[in-house]
């Protein structure tokens, strides 16, 4: 049996090229939010009013439950935790 080999986790999850990468791009976003508001220090009550966001919103981004969260929530949220959210485009392998 011949083992496949995946670029990215989601390549291997995704039935399609452009579903793996809009789940890669969610991770991504929903890591570095969830890093950005960790390091607030804040309860979470507060950091859900800083997003303007409910406090169980931000249990669900916090707990990691990405199904939960369009790509265009995440980089609304990633703006207002006051990350830059950039695209970088390139050839397909």
């Amino acid at each position: 049996m011949e083992r496949e080999v995946f670029e990215d986790i989601w390549d291997a999850l995704e039935a399609t090229p452009a579903e793996a990468a809009n789940m890669s791009m969610r991770s991504g976003l929903l890591i570095a939010i969830e890093q950005q508001v960790r390091g607030w220090n804040l309860s979470q009550a507060e950091a859900a009013r800083r997003l303007g966001v409910t406090q169980p919103r931000l249990n669900d981004l916090l707990k990691g439950k990405i199904v939960n969260f369009s790509l265009d929530a995440l980089v609304e949220l990633a703006s207002r935790a006051g990350l830059k959210v950039t695209l970088d485009i390139a050839q397909a392998a």
